[in-house]
Order: C-alpha cells, then sequence, then structure tokens
C-alpha cells in the first residue's frame, strides 16, 4: 500500500524500500497547520510562510515516520549536481551547504528535501546500507545530478551501481508539463538521440512548445549510471493539487 496516513499527515512510500526496512516517506500536503497558499503540510521555509508554522509542520511529518526533528539533514537546494555526504543531522545554527544531493550512511541521520513538481530521486544500497536523496527539476535532470550521487556513492562509500535501489516520487507529468525552446535544445544537447523519446509533441501546445518527460529522462540519468532497480511512482503532483504542491498548477 503506498500511501499511509497513520495521522492527519499522509506519505507516500516506495514498496522496494520498505522491503529493506528503510523509513522513507514523500508527503502529500494534508495533515499541517499553516493556512493560505501554503495549506497545510508545507515543509518549505522560504515561499513566505510562518516560520513557527513550518516547523510544526515538520515536527508532525517527522513523528509520522517515527523520526527525531532534531535528526534532520537538509540542504539550499539550488538546481546544481553538487552532492554533499554527511555523518551528522545539522544543528540549525549552523548555515546550509548549496546543493542538491544528500548521502548519507549513519541511520541516526534523516536526509530532508523540499519539492513542489520536482522530481524526488530516492535511493539505496543495501551492501553499505548508504541513503541518498536527490532533487530533479529539468536544471537537475540535464545537470544529471542523479547520476553524480551514484558516482559519489561509489566512489565515497564503496558502493556498486547495480546493487542501487533507486525510487523517482511524485512529480509533474509530462501531459503537464510543457517547455520552450531554451529547455528543448538542452535536453537535446545532453541526451541527443535518446531526447526523442523525452521531448514529446503536444497539439494544444504552442508551435514551439513540447511536452517533457522528467519521469523518465531520470530514470535514463540512474540506468546510464549503472543503475538496475528503479521504482517509478508515477504520480502528476499537478493532476491533484488536494494532495501535492504543484509550482505550475498554482501558478508559483
Amino acid at each position: 500500500m503506498p500511501y499511509h496516513q497513520p495521522d492527519e499527515q499522509r506519505y507516500y512510500s516506495f514498496d522496494a524500500l520498505d522491503n529493506c526496512h528503510v523509513v522513507n516517506g514523500v508527503f502529500t500536503r494534508r495533515g499541517g497547520v499553516s493556512g493560505g497558499h501554503w495549506q497545510s503540510l508545507n515543509l518549505g521555509g522560504t515561499v513566505g510562510d510562518d516560520a513557527q508554522h513550518v516547523m510544526e509542520n515538520r515536527r508532525r511529518a517527522f513523528r509520522a515516520l517515527g523520526r527525531d526533528l532534531e535528526s534532520l539533514y537538509d540542504v539550499w537546494q539550488v538546481h546544481s549536481a553538487t552532492v554533499v555526504c554527511t555523518d551528522r543531522p545539522r544543528p540549525l545554527s549552523t548555515p546550509h551547504l548549496q546543493a542538491d544531493a544528500i548521502l548519507t550512511d549513519r541511520p541516526g541521520v534523516t536526509l530532508f528535501m523540499r519539492f513542489a513538481d520536482c522530481v524526488p530521486v530516492l535511493l539505496y544500497e543495501p551492501r553499505r546500507r548508504v541513503v541518498g536523496l536527490v532533487h530533479a527539476g529539468w536544471q537537475g535532470t540535464v545537470k544529471r545530478t542523479a547520476a553524480a550521487a551514484v558516482q559519489v556513492m561509489e566512489e565515497r562509500y564503496g558502493c556498486q551501481a547495480q546493487d542501487i535501489l533507486a525510487a523517482i516520487g511524485p512529480s509533474i507529468g509530462a501531459h503537464h508539463y510543457q517547455v520552450g525552446p531554451d529547455v528543448s535544445t538542452i535536453v537535446q544537447q545532453v541526451f541527443g538521440q535518446d531526447s526523442a523519446g523525452l521531448l514529446i509533441p503536444c497539439g494544444d501546445c504552442a508551435p514551439d512548445r513540447v511536452q517533457l518527460d522528467l519521469w523518465r529522462a531520470n530514470l535514463l540519468v540512474l540506468q546510464q549510471a549503472g543503475v538496475r532497480q528503479v521504482e517509478v511512482a508515477g504520480i502528476c503532483t499537478a493532476c491533484s493539487t488536494e494532495d501535492w504542491y504543484s509550482h505550475r498548477a498554482e501558478q508559483g
């Protein structure tokens, strides 16, 4: 059962990670204390919501997973391919590092990121017991941030790519994600002949626009990095704003 709702908080988890007893969750917007545009489980502290609301929402999310909020490690997400490795939580007094992928082999650390259409990629290597969390919008996708995380897992922790379990979380689907020639040109340059399967013509698009399939693109990035086991949620955030925050569907 991919959805869980132990209390008012509702979240999605992945079968492959659950079967390995890896605590994981992609939280919907339900069960928080925020109001207005942020209704209700907003976990982002840089979008104008009240800071105390955000903190309470984080406490509720962590409690739903049986984790201590003090175990949190997060970064300042900047649409990069930078990977950070940590062996301890981030003290609130410590500034965020700028990065879009986090790795740890310490079970006492909880990796945490925020998404609103961009692709969450979760990674786990059971032999070395390394977990990873990646943020990949279109920029992170063409920068192959998920592959950068896999490479660091191999180099730093001695992981094998073929042993890594990967999961692609709820994010915007291609049918809701139109891009212009500036983005499609970069996709073509990065993915070459494979870009034909990622850029989809659409009848109701403007003549110079196409739909970009971020799920398929990140699946390809992972496979080209040597990852063989990938679970894809296949849930579009823009289709269900009663459950998910969507930058596109909610006009920012």
